[in-house]
């Protein structure tokens, strides 16, 4: 038996554009050489995981990069508000173990 690595299409997703945004995508998946469908799921696919990416990465400025690394190593003392919640999950961890 020959095994595929291209998953079964089997879900059915329809929009509706304009006849103008219609031709511009008609003819950059013709420039692709591909059709309308299998452009748009491709486009949309990676616009999706561009989006879910974006969520997920945090960037900073070369200064925001300074200030965080400068935080780490050298951390501003606890508040008495942090001390206490220090404390409250010291409790909770010993009692958990």
């Amino acid at each position: 038996m020959m095994r595929t690595d291209t998953p079964t299409r089997s879900a059915r997703l329809e929009a509706r554009i304009t006849p103008d945004a219609l031709d511009i995508i008609k003819r950059a998946a013709e420039i692709q050489g591909r059709s309308v469908s299998d452009f748009v799921v491709t486009a949309v696919h990676e616009a999706a995981r561009r989006t879910i990416d974006d969520t997920q990465l945090i960037r900073l400025s070369v200064e925001d990069q300074r200030a965080f690394v400068e935080a780490l190593l050298s951390p501003p003392p606890f508040t008495p508000a942090m001390q206490r919640a220090k404390d409250a999950h010291a409790r909770l961890i010993k009692d958990v173990q």
